[in-house]
């Protein structure tokens, strides 16, 4: 029985049993259901929290103590309503595990980048050296240490967006000259890519003994909190490549990151991904997919029904990306079945209109 207990969410332990019967291909009482405000990720939270001045954007990423209260300061504004739970994952940028090896980030108001540094294999290979004395590294430790100590009793901690594999060599090579070496160099792809996997298990156990040490669940930036250990892999370079090269050189590494996990959501970022959904659903550990399906000409969903279907055919849980003028006929065409939904909303009052709405709906299948 799940029993953390957090100020900011009184129901957390009962949310997170419906994570929980997801992950086991169960339906409790209702499909779950994880809210969050619409265009969120483009407001700048932290700014609005204090009046403190940064003399650069990197300092203010930076500056542990003012981040984990900015957080603290959202969470009191808020309820989170269904499984939509208050999680801090500390936080540096997407290809902060790529700067965890060397290389430079550059800092804007709501993601960084990662500057390119594999020009030339030959010359720039010896700059990838993965080391705890990285500054990035021990900013998210510190990041994770102050806010575990200072809230602890208010949300969990979890740990920071970690994507190692093709998206880390990505990240040190560039899109277009990976691409190429596919062709031309398939042996220095193969070296990079073994660099990027070989101190992922060593950074992930070291975030995982601190947050079991505290008595924390094991989440990251998907928000879905687990008893266990959770991961979120992905693969968005794939995107560029055939089956035939992700399965020789993406899959084998993906393999390896989730052998140690018990719950994998593997992240498919749209079409150019899904178009590997059967190479990703054949590796052992694959416990869901959360489908991003974008926007423009991926919009709406129900264009993509039969790809959900099919991945729930599998016995795996789809994460959905839904907008909430789709819901009803969402519900209408498909079954509650391995279904978690992630929905933008503008306030509590159409939050707990749509799980009312939900509940009905799951009703219909469980009764």
């Amino acid at each position: 029985m799940i029993n953390w207990e957090y100020s900011a969410k009184p129901d957390f332990a009962e949310c997170a049993e419906r994570i929980e019967a997801f992950f086991r291909g169960e339906l409790l009482d209702r499909v779950p259901i994880r809210f969050h405000r619409h265009n969120a990720e483009y407001d700048d939270a932290s700014q609005a929290s204090s009046d403190k001045i940064h003399k650069t954007k990197k300092d203010r990423w930076f500056d542990a103590e003012y981040q984990t209260d900015a957080f603290m300061d959202s969470v009191s504004r808020m309820r989170f309503n269904a499984e939509t739970f208050p999680v801090y994952c500390p936080n540096l940028g997407p290809n902060v595990y790529a700067a965890f090896h060397g290389g430079e980030m550059e800092f804007g108001d709501t993601t960084s980048w990662y500057i390119e540094m594999i020009d030339d294999y030959d010359k720039d290979l010896g700059k990838i050296r993965f080391s705890k004395d990285n500054i990035y590294y021990k900013k998210i430790l510190e990041l994770t240490e102050v806010a575990i100590e200072k809230y602890s009793d208010v949300f969990p901690t979890g740990y920071t967006d970690l994507h190692p594999g093709m998206d880390c060599a990505l990240a040190w090579r560039g899109s277009e000259n990976l691409c190429l070496d596919l062709i031309m160099a398939p042996d220095k792809v193969r070296t990079l890519l073994k660099l990027s996997e070989e101190h992922f298990m060593e950074v992930y156990d070291e975030y995982d003994r601190i947050l079991k040490s505290n008595k924390m669940p094991s989440c990251a930036w998907i928000n879905l909190p687990v008893d266990g250990r959770m991961h979120i892999p992905s693969a968005d370079f794939s995107s560029m490549i055939s089956p035939d090269d992700f399965e020789k050189f993406g899959i084998p590494l993906i393999k390896e990151e989730v052998k140690g996990m018990t719950h994998n959501i593997f992240h498919v970022d749209g079409k150019g991904v899904a178009k590997h959904i059967d190479l990703i659903l054949a590796i052992p550990g694959i416990h869901a997919i959360q489908w991003a399906q974008g926007m423009a000409d991926d919009y709406p969903i129900m264009q993509h029904l039969d790809f959900i279907r099919y991945v729930q055919s599998k016995g795996r849980g789809v994460i959905v990306d839904l907008d909430k003028r789709d819901l009803d006929e969402y519900m209408e065409r498909m079954s509650p079945e391995h279904t978690l939904l992630w929905i933008a909303t503008e306030s509590e009052k159409e939050e707990l209109d749509i799980m009312r709405r939900v509940s009905a709906w799951s009703r219909k299948k469980l009764f």
